[in-house]
């Protein structure tokens, strides 16, 4: 349990040589921001995370912020939260592994609610939602980005409000810090619609973040979240989007030797090229930078027949899964860092030795961190087994994703992976071009435990893309929907949460 209460003594930022380290230089930086607030109300976990409590983060200080008149932010209330980098330095929560590298997870969450009239005290519902994301953070040991978006689910505050979803970006404020336990940076939450977090998955999340920046009402320049917002951005203002940087080298050219009549229409295409045109032509140009998500999703070998138990990789709904190895879970991990790496070669990670990974320090830092140097193990000691036949099963969220991933991800030389919030499955599909699979063009189906790569050429991702086009829609669909591609011996089934949910009903 959390209580609210104003800081004191040395959370009001008297900074004491008895005060963490790590706090003193978060509080010193809050400090240089709000100077006149030494005392803010902050909402603070009773119990501490590391006495036993639920909440990881001891603190979360909320400010009173003026905004900025001249760049026209709104006034509003400023979140900062305390628990996710290293307060302490005395290993009680995170490995203390030097000054050099990230201090804890590497950064603290900020969050900025639109203050409305006559309130005299911030709400305190956003230090709830940032400590279920930390929980996340700590459970999962899976670090946020910029760029990165959250699919809640529901009203961020539980009203009825639009805005159910979030993405993150770096607060435009506050400045990245050096502690002696490591550097932090601070991301800020933003709270978006569900479509404008469909947009972020089809294209990306910074991308939708500055068009978000150019219109106050959806949050303008320090990206503020408004709850009462009703309206998408493609919504409050389709008319104002500049078109791409290309254009303009052909525009100057055609202004050259225009005449007077193919001027006005040339400006009058301008004004009507819309957001959502801009997010669709960044999606058919660019991809997506979204490499993977957490799914409901599981997989059968249909090569072998069920009672071949010995030798069988397969993932069966009802059947206990096999549990993937320390190095097949790392290699996932590297799998999802890398295809955030937008403008880098798409490369599946080699996958590292065991003992490797015994010898590298277990931090939770380091578990996304590239191993592009590490060993791969010998072909025959990494046990894949090469399959004949898939059927390949996902929920209806899920298989929305799908179109996504053929189009915005293998079209555009990349991978995307399914990992299943039930168990260790795993489903990676990769193009031809992705570095370091094990999936082949000879062998396209591959699978090492309970992970399966799925390798598709274009033409036949082309093929995909015609067949489950309603997937792409995200109406709701009469369930189930099964898709056969008989010569590729592959099927995908589109099934109720139920069936992943209760897989013994």
């Amino acid at each position: 349990m959390d209580e609210v209460r104003p800081s004191s003594g040395a959370q009001a930022h008297g900074l004491s040589p008895l005060f963490p380290p790590g706090l003193q230089a978060i509080y010193a930086e809050c400090r240089r921001l709000y100077p006149e607030q030494a005392n803010p109300l902050q909402v603070t976990a009773i119990v501490k995370y590391w006495l036993g409590g639920p909440d990881p983060l001891d603190y979360i200080s909320m400010y009173r912020n003026v905004g900025c008149p001249s760049q026209d932010v709104q006034e509003h209330w400023h979140y900062v939260s305390f628990g996710l980098s290293d307060l302490y330095g005395d290993n009680r929560v995170h490995e203390f592994t030097g000054s050099d590298g990230p201090s804890g997870f590497g950064f603290e969450l900020t969050f900025r609610l639109k203050r409305e009239a006559g309130e005299t005290a911030p709400p305190t519902w956003p230090a709830e939602l940032m400590q279920g994301l930390a929980r996340y953070v700590f459970q999962s040991e899976n670090t946020f980005c910029s760029g990165d978006h959250v699919s809640w689910h529901s009203p961020l505050d539980n009203s009825e409000s639009r805005i159910q979803h979030m993405l993150l970006t770096e607060d435009p404020q506050m400045q990245p810090i050096q502690t002696p336990f490591g550097t932090v940076a601070f991301l800020q939450i933003v709270g978006v619609c569900t479509e404008e977090l469909q947009a972020a998955q089809q294209w990306n999340g910074q991308g939708i973040l500055e068009l978000m920046r150019g219109v106050r009402v959806a949050g303008g320049p320090w990206l503020i979240t408004d709850m009462r917002r009703g309206e998408t951005i493609f919504d409050i203002d389709p008319h104002l989007q500049c078109p791409p940087l290309g254009f303009f080298s052909s525009l100057c050219l055609f202004f050259h030797n225009a005449s007077s009549l193919e001027l006005v229409l040339m400006i009058a295409y301008i004004s009507c090229s819309s957001k959502q045109e801009r997010v669709d032509q960044g999606i058919e140009t660019e991809g997506s930078n979204l490499s993977g998500v957490s799914a409901k999703c599981v997989w059968d070998d249909l090569s072998r027949p069920p009672e071949d138990e010995e030798d069988s990789r397969s993932i069966c709904i009802g059947s206990q899964p096999r549990r993937l190895s320390e190095k097949d879970t790392e290699q996932i991990r590297e799998t999802l860092k890398k295809g955030l790496e937008f403008n880098t070669k798409a490369t599946l990670p080699p996958i590292s030795s065991q003992r490797q990974i015994q010898e590298r320090p277990q931090s939770r830092k380091d578990s996304l961190e590239s191993e592009s140097s590490a060993a791969i193990i010998p072909h025959e000691l990494v046990r894949t087994r090469q399959l004949e036949s898939v059927h390949l099963k996902f929920n209806q969220e899920s298989g929305t994703l799908l179109p996504l991933c053929l189009r915005g991800r293998l079209l555009h030389g990349r991978h995307f992976t399914y990992k299943s919030i039930h168990g260790d499955t795993a489903i990676t599909f990769v193009s031809s071009g992705v570095e370091g699979a094990f999936a082949t063009e000879e062998h396209p189906y591959a699978a090492h435990g309970p992970w399966l790569q799925i390798l598709l050429t274009e033409e036949f991702v082309e093929q995909m893309l015609g067949d489950i086009q309603e997937l792409g829609t995200r109406d709701e669909t009469k369930l189930p929907k099964e898709y056969s591609w008989p010569e590729k011996k592959l099927k995908i089934s589109v099934l109720p949460d139920s069936v992943f949910d209760n897989p013994l009903q």
